[in-house]
């Protein structure tokens, strides 16, 4: 993205943007901030040494992310085999014209239902009305046929056991177990994840 304004991006510069990124997305997923306050207040600092906008910068950084979107080995495998057998959902803290495109890119536009992003909900995993949202988009399932499936401890799995629904840990990196937060399962890659499942 930086190389569009002939900026070298150093590791130095991305250890110094993450310092100001990971608060931001806690205090969003703590609901002290919008989407749009996460969006802009990243890239003031960079904003101001290139002279323009944080939100020209943000709108730059979505589409590069966008340019690199890749499905995670065995996804597409995982969707074959359970579509037709169950409902698949989504429920991400991502932003909507990120999510959209990715989805598109991958082809899986059409497989997940609900979609629900955060952005236009007003709410944020672990928040339960976000999960409450989605009961209601598929008509107030019984919560024990409901699996919550995530890779992120605080937010995914948090959120789940918040909202009275089992959880399963997608760890594909190995991460450090928080003794607070207990999910039901726990997985280290989507080809297990699918074994679980269809077991």
């Amino acid at each position: 993205m930086f190389s569009r304004f002939n900026v070298d991006f150093s590791a130095q510069d991305f250890d110094h943007y993450q310092l100001v990124n990971k608060p931001l997305w806690v205090d969003y997923q703590d609901g002290k901030i919008s989407a749009a306050e996460l969006q802009s207040t990243r890239f003031e600092m960079w904003a101001e040494k290139l002279g323009v906008t944080a939100n020209r910068l943000n709108s730059e950084f979505l589409i590069a992310m966008a340019d690199i979107c890749s499905l995670l080995p065995g996804a597409r495998e995982l969707v074959d085999a359970l579509s037709g057998k169950v409902n698949m959902g989504i429920i991400t803290n991502g932003f909507t014209e990120l999510q959209t495109i990715r989805l598109e890119r991958t082809g899986l536009k059409n497989v997940f239902s609900p979609l629900i992003i955060s952005e236009q909900v007003g709410a944020a995993k672990p928040d339960v009305a976000i999960f409450e949202h989605a009961f209601t988009l598929m008509n107030n399932p019984a919560k024990e046929d409901i699996l919550m499936v995530g890779d992120n401890l605080h937010s995914d799995i948090q959120g789940g056991i918040n909202a009275g629904i089992d959880t399963c840990w997608l760890n594909i990196h190995g991460a450090v177990a928080d003794e607070n937060i207990a999910p039901r399962y726990q997985v280290s890659s989507l080809g297990e994840l699918q074994k679980l499942l269809l077991a």
